[in-house]
């Protein structure tokens, strides 16, 4: 069993959150610590305030990588909300195929402009009507609808209401956008056990953005995707979609989907966590090798100087660096990821965050790190450090549950570190950005960082030159929809594209 399958059956929770006046709960850990362990092949959820018991989706085992994220989230997600309509424009993203640091203007929401260029930060150029106008950037993310039916969802940042891509009686989830954020995929019709005939894996599907009333145009079903399930889907800035295969209980490469449609091509023979450079370049990894580059059509280079359990890469657009994870062999076996970022071209490998351990009594309180992601021109990571209790003997316990020496302390606390993007090297400490969150992720312009707590989504402006937060977040409220973490990145709010 790989470090993300021990994860995900360890780390079920970790958001910890003070329940609300007059609920029973706010998240899955209110419910495990007052009701106990779930029974075999279910899971706490915690639903309208209330606990409940919900069948645990099965995760595949991988053959060829690592299935479950190093994350630290919990399946059921936690109580809250998040969402809003979809109108958003066409405009292309201002900077180039390669990425780049993005042009920020001085028009204000809902101001004239002819391109992206012209707006300020959190905006993008849009049609209304026969008009350009600066508007609200869009977010999109997988939820939980109080039916308990998944749907991938769409939102304003600043402005919750929400809109769900599928309809109510269809699962959905893993919105994507495409490179212009005119377009966005996912994944809609999935069953929890999947099948390698027929729609019961799901189909592949599209819709144009603003939304229309037409059908998703399906790209591709089980059947024409050779695949059980459609993990780990990655579009933007791709110029085709990247999703992992899945055979039963495991993982057996990846494969690629033109936006028009057209036949299925395997990108790769073995592999996971595609995650692309351009257009045509993406990095994944396997677990025999750890990770490789590829093109299209190429033949994958594998990044000897990463370590063969080098996992989860995360590109930098502007100059070629990877961030990726890799286990700490002396600490326990799916608690113990560091950070680390390595040059394409083979350089040294830079550490950017490890896992810690603080002796105790009884024993010690360690982390690990999960959930890595770029700021836009690589000049910040976003990442999660988990925390837990290590005893001297018996099993590790998360921190904020029971009795522990840190059953008091956050379970998961969201850090920002600086970065030198000529080298990769870090800057400064590490600086605490968001207790009890998790799935950071950067705007495309670096303004402003999403992430999840207690199931809703949260926007906190930051100056992108000192990452010092910028007034107060803006927190979407209950709404019917939860927001998921379980599957970690293939969780993580995605950005429209500016």
């Amino acid at each position: 069993m790989t470090m993300r399958v021990v994860v995900s059956a360890l780390c079920g929770a970790l958001l910890v959150l003070s329940t609300g006046c007059g609920d029973e709960c706010t998240d899955q850990f209110d419910c495990r610590r007052e009701n106990g362990g779930a029974p075999a092949g279910q899971e706490w959820t915690c639903r309208s305030g209330k606990c409940e018991l919900r069948n645990v989706e099965p995760q595949p085992e991988p053959d060829a990588g690592t299935e479950e994220d190093a994350g630290t989230e919990m399946d059921a997600g936690t109580e809250e909300d998040a969402g809003t309509e979809m109108d958003a424009g066409t405009e292309e993203p201002d900077a180039g195929a390669d990425g780049g640091m993005v042009v920020i203007g001085t028009a204000a929401k809902g101001e004239a402009c002819t391109s992206s260029a012209d707006c300020a930060a959190g905006l993008r150029c849009e049609a209304e009507g026969e008009a350009m106008t600066c508007q609200s950037l869009h977010v999109a993310f997988t939820a939980m609808d109080d039916s308990d039916a998944m749907a991938a969802v769409v939102t304003r940042f600043d402005e919750p209401e929400p809109a769900r891509l599928s309809e109510a009686a269809v699962n959905s989830r893993y919105p994507r956008w495409n490179p212009a954020g005119s377009r966005i995929a996912f994944v809609q019709g999935a069953t929890e056990t999947g099948s390698s005939t027929g729609n019961l894996a799901g189909e592949l599907v599209v819709r144009d953005v603003p939304l229309a009333e037409v059908a998703p145009t399906v790209l591709a079903n089980g059947t024409t995707g050779s695949t059980e399930g459609f993990l780990y889907l990655e579009w933007e800035p791709g110029d085709s979609l990247l999703y992992v295969r899945r055979a039963g209980d495991s993982i057996s490469g990846i494969s690629r989907v033109l936006p028009e449609g057209g036949p299925v091509e395997q990108a790769t023979a073995q592999g996971t966590f595609p995650d692309w450079r351009n257009g045509n370049t993406f990095a994944f990894s396997t677990s025999t090798v750890g990770l490789s580059t590829s093109t299209v059509g190429g033949t994958p280079a594998p990044l000897a100087v990463a370590g063969p359990t080098a996992e989860q890469p995360h590109y930098n657009r502007v100059n070629d660096q990877l961030l990726f994870l890799r286990p700490d062999e002396t600490r326990p076996v799916g608690l113990n990821a560091a950070l680390y970022i390595v040059p394409v071209g083979g350089a040294a490998v830079q550490t950017i965050a490890e896992a810690t351990s603080v002796p105790g009594e009884e024993g010690s309180v360690d982390s690990y790190i999960a959930n890595p992601n770029w700021a836009p021109d690589g000049s910040w990571v976003a990442y999660v450090r988990a925390y837990f209790f290590n005893p001297t003997t018996g099993e590790p316990v998360l921190c904020g549950a029971g009795t522990s020496p840190c059953a008091g302390d956050p379970g998961n606390i969201i850090f920002l570190r600086r970065i030198n993007p000529a080298d990769g090297t870090p800057v400064g400490d590490e600086v605490s950005f968001a207790e009890g969150a998790t799935l950071p992720s950067f705007s495309p312009d670096g303004h402003h960082v999403a992430y999840v707590q207690g199931g809703r989504l949260n926007v906190q402006q930051i100056d992108p030159v000192a990452g010092t937060k910028v007034g107060d977040a803006i927190v979407h409220p209950v709404g019917g929809f939860t927001l998921q973490t379980s599957r970690g990145d293939d969780h993580r709010p995605r950005w429209q594209p500016r």
